[in-house]
């Protein structure tokens, strides 16, 4: 088996209408309606699907559990024009900090979504 790249991932949140909210406006990815029930955010190629704590989708992981990812974003901007963004929109920031990447040396600014998820939006610029 060869992985080509991650289709989507499944976030569990305690409300779906308050992510959806955070993640379009805070980090500007698309709401996706897949069902009266079902959403997604979209961004690229890629998205996330947002289960409700409670509501059961079959199969589901082990312990779907609000608050238990860390993820990393690379986006083009600076670092800078992101910390002057998240602090017009009130969001705490819990750290900055430079390190290698993926790709390169990355400066990366940390803060988390409604859920507490860690949430990571690192530049190279």
């Amino acid at each position: 088996m060869n992985i080509d790249r991650i289709n989507h991932l499944v976030l569990t949140v305690k409300d779906v209408d308050e992510t959806c909210t955070f993640y379009q406006d805070i980090l500007g990815m698309e709401i996706e309606i897949i069902s009266a029930r079902r959403r997604a955010l979209k961004f690229g190629d890629q998205r996330f699907n947002l289960h409700q704590k409670g509501m059961r989708f079959a199969p589901e992981a082990h312990t779907p559990t609000p608050g238990a990812i860390d993820i990393a974003f690379k986006v083009k901007e600076s670092v800078e024009q992101i910390k002057t963004e998240l602090e017009n929109q009130n969001i705490p920031i819990e750290g900055i900090v430079q390190r290698p990447g993926a790709t390169g040396k990355v400066t990366s600014i940390y803060f988390r979504d409604p859920d507490q998820n860690l949430i990571e939006v690192s530049s190279s610029t």
